[in-house]
């Protein structure tokens, strides 16, 4: 299959989606921060300076997938029907799972991993006074489904 946002003469465009076949869509999206064991209190015991770190990165994440097509030059903005975001505390950091999903012509990877990607983002800038030194790693689609293409999980994934 060729790159859909290229035309014929290899410059870049928005695909029309307009013959695609109205779907349920979802796709769910991880990432993965590393952190100090300081850090990873202050969130886990809701103690940082700026507030309760999950509550903001949520909302930040949901914030982001609704601004997807704002961000990403060639995304289509489409009309998100859910988008959440779960944490899990783990040894060394914060692991964030984020899920949208859409019943439109086109899929939500794009929004499911800026929504991740956000929320890490958001993550960072609560806890930086405690580490500066944090990595944020990993975002990456973990699964899709509905679409032309049918469903997709990734190796390791959901």
């Amino acid at each position: 299959m060729g790159l859909t946002h290229l035309d014929e003469a290899g410059k870049a465009r928005m695909v029309d989606i307009s013959g695609k076949a109205v779907t349920a869509r979802t796709a769910i999206a991880e990432g993965h921060i590393a952190m100090s064991a300081e850090a990873l209190a202050a969130v886990r015991d809701d103690s940082a300076a700026k507030g309760n770190v999950l509550a903001v990165a949520r909302i930040a994440g949901i914030t982001a997938a609704k601004k997807t097509a704002d961000l990403i030059p060639l995304c289509h903005p489409l009309p998100l029907t859910s988008v959440s975001g779960d944490f899990t505390l783990e040894e060394g950091g914060v692991r964030v799972e984020a899920t949208a999903s859409t019943t439109w012509g086109t899929g939500v990877e794009m929004e499911a991993m800026t929504a991740a990607s956000l929320a890490l983002l958001t993550i960072y800038d609560m806890v930086k006074a405690v580490d500066k030194a944090m990595v944020i790693s990993g975002v990456r689609l973990l699964k899709k489904t509905g679409g032309k293409s049918g469903d997709w999980t990734a190796r390791g994934g959901c």
